[in-house]
């Protein structure tokens, strides 16, 4: 009986969770259906969550009509420029506030975390006119460079340093290696999963931000995907509905073919990045 229990419990739950996984992707399989159709069958009622016919030609429209390819670009060199000195600067100031003892750590991590607490819309202004005073308006570097630093990354990434055991910094020592190379080989590929787990959030944070670009740029050329598709709507909203979703889900494959990627890192950095204060 208990094992007959078992099952019918497993296969409750195993139904749960497909039922789960089949809502969670009705979202992107409408988009990828209304890419797929005519405007005006778009907007039947009832409507049809299959098309009836496929116009492929939706895709190419997209590129026809504004130089998408150009607004991946740029929103890929944004992201993985950014994720590259995101990682440098965020590993370093982890590693210092987790292995390091200095007078003051304690109040100044506090006072570095209330950045945690201010909106990025309360400091746009003060960022755009240090970004003005140093010539980096209208161009990519003024996305990249206050993408830089980022407190929640620190403070995981920190939290999951600090996990790491100190017998292995003290063989290290007696082995004579310095503080940067216990950084560098150590701690560093240690960390793998909660880098990746943080580097992942900051690459989507990034490819999704529609602020910064709307701000600090201003050439055609310099757009970003989320300033792309909403050009693809047209003024007032009179674009073609099936030519931004073929814009959208575009945009949408890249950042989740990333996820699928660092799915497990995801999962297991954000399981022990919080293990210890």
């Amino acid at each position: 009986m208990n094992k007959s229990k078992k099952i019918f419990s497993g296969m409750w739950h195993n139904a749960l969770l497909i039922l789960l996984a089949v809502m969670m992707l009705l979202p992107f399989t409408w988009i990828f259906s209304t890419s797929l159709r005519l405007p005006k069958d778009s907007f039947k009622f009832p409507p049809n969550f299959l098309p009836t016919s496929f116009h492929f030609e939706n895709y190419t429209t997209v590129f026809q009509t504004f130089p998408f390819l150009n607004f991946i670009f740029n929103s890929l060199f944004v992201g993985i420029v950014a994720g590259i000195f995101n990682i440098i600067v965020t590993t370093m100031a982890a590693f210092a506030f987790a292995r390091i003892r200095f007078k003051g750590r304690g109040p100044l991590f506090v006072i570095f975390l209330a950045g945690l607490m201010i909106p990025m819309q309360a400091t746009i202004i003060p960022t755009f006119i240090i970004m003005s005073k140093v010539k980096l308006v209208g161009t990519l570097w003024a996305l990249i460079i206050p993408a830089m630093i980022t407190p929640l990354s620190i403070f995981l990434v920190r939290q999951f340093m600090m996990t790491i055991p100190k017998s292995y910094e003290e063989a290290a020592y007696m082995d004579g290696a310095n503080r940067f190379l216990i950084y560098l080989k150590i701690i560093l590929p240690m960390s793998k999963s909660v880098i990746i787990m943080t580097s992942l959030i900051n690459f989507l944070f990034n490819w999704n931000n529609f602020m910064g670009p709307l701000i600090y740029l201003s050439d055609w050329e310099k757009m970003t995907i989320p300033i792309g598709l909403r050009m693809l709507q047209g003024y007032q909203g009179t674009g073609s509905i099936s030519v931004i979703f073929a814009g959208v889900f575009m945009s949408i494959v890249p950042a989740l073919l990333l996820y699928l990627f660092g799915q497990k890192y995801l999962v297991k950095g954000a399981a022990i990045s919080g293990l210890k204060s």
